[in-house]
């Protein structure tokens, strides 16, 4: 597989620019908050394997059964997908939740139990954890996580990952929006660090091909 090396310069550059409502947000950040280097796969792929991986944040926040869910502890040792957006996002979020969904059907079912899908909310003040009960299975699947808390624990957890979040902000028309990046992170079972990054624009096709390989820690 052909891969081209992104520097740090480019992705901190990047990082900067692209914040935007469901957009594309931060470039990866190494365990000591650096920008990493990452491996870009050639264009005919949709994962970017990490060069240098990266720590599993150490949250703490809220499931939708409204108890303390520890991310570290509760997903230790298990091939686990991370995502930060909102459930008022009008296209990119319930997109990315069901491309995922519909991707985890066709793993055989050991593998779907293994699996670990966390949604982390960037909207805390209408993201409830009933709110997040009832959004998660519609608009990706039931065992999908969600998870809520106050806005700077999350927004920390996210800059763990190089991924840009910012406070809910309400336009003229009174629309409110969350300003975020779209990454989905995927951490190794083996390891328990973030190593491959997929964008908004991969498709239930990539995440297919890709997803039995996340499951064994492989490089996809």
């Amino acid at each position: 597989m052909r891969y081209k090396t992104v520097t740090a310069a480019a992705l901190a550059l990047a990082a900067t620019l692209s914040l935007s409502a469901c957009g594309t947000g931060g470039e990866p950040a190494g365990a000591d908050g650096s920008v990493a280097d990452v491996s870009a796969p050639a264009e005919d792929k949709a994962a970017t394997v990490l060069d240098r991986p990266f720590e599993k944040p150490d949250l703490v926040l809220t499931d939708t059964t409204g108890k303390p869910y520890d991310l570290r502890e509760r997903t230790k040792g298990k091939p686990t997908l991370i995502y930060f957006g909102y459930t008022h996002c009008p296209d990119v979020c319930p997109l990315t939740m069901s491309n995922i969904a519909v991707a985890r059907k066709q793993l055989p079912k050991a593998d779907q139990d293994r699996l670990q899908v966390v949604f982390v909310t960037t909207d805390p003040e209408r993201d409830t954890a009933a709110e997040l009960a009832k959004w998660l299975p519609a608009a990706g699947d039931p065992s999908f996580v969600g998870l809520t808390g106050d806005f700077p624990t999350i927004q920390a957890g996210a800059r763990q990952l190089g991924i840009g979040i910012e406070p809910s902000t309400e336009e003229q028309d009174g629309k409110i929006v969350s300003m975020h990046g779209t990454q989905v992170v995927a951490f190794s079972p083996k390891t328990d660090q973030g190593y491959v990054l997929y964008s908004e624009d991969t498709t239930p096709d990539d995440f297919a091909e890709d997803l039995p390989k996340i499951v064994k820690g492989e490089n996809p």
